[in-house]
């Protein structure tokens, strides 16, 4: 048995203009995200890189990294693995390996840790808070700019 799956045809039906306009806006899906980091990776010649990028994580991303010795003896080590495969660049630094991640400060770490769950679990770096002195609500960018921002 043959199945096929046909649109309604009153979507088809009428003015195009009219159609046009009621047709949801979009956004472009975002698959990259820039970072500010708290405190910065120090690279060897000691220069101090802050400003970086991540992209989101496929499939391959989370189940490579399984397989990894490093990870089936330490479970903890999957973080700087998969950090590794997903950030692009920091500063000028566009070859990120587990070496780069190891020597990242802790505050830095937890950050980076928290920007991957927020862009591959909600796909954005924003999230919504309320003041808890006047209750008002509003949106925060997680990936911050400036030390203390998140």
């Amino acid at each position: 048995m043959k199945r096929t799956i046909t649109a309604p045809q009153q979507a088809f039906q009428g003015d195009a203009d009219t159609s046009m306009e009621s047709a949801p806006v979009r956004e472009p899906l975002r698959t990259e995200f820039a970072f500010t980091l708290p405190r910065g990776y120090v690279a060897a010649d000691g220069t101090v890189h802050r400003h970086g990028v991540m992209r989101l994580a496929t499939a391959r991303d989370e189940l490579v990294p399984l397989r990894d010795d490093r990870v089936r003896e330490n479970a903890a080590y999957l973080t700087v693995v998969l950090l590794a495969r997903v950030i692009t660049s920091i500063g000028d630094v566009d070859d990120v390996h587990v070496g780069v991640i190891e020597n990242l400060f802790a505050a830095d770490l937890a950050f980076l840790q928290d920007m991957y769950r927020q862009i591959n679990s909600e796909g954005h770096t924003r999230a919504a808070v309320r003041c808890p002195e006047c209750a008002h609500n509003f949106e925060v960018d997680l990936s911050g700019s400036r030390l203390g921002e998140s």
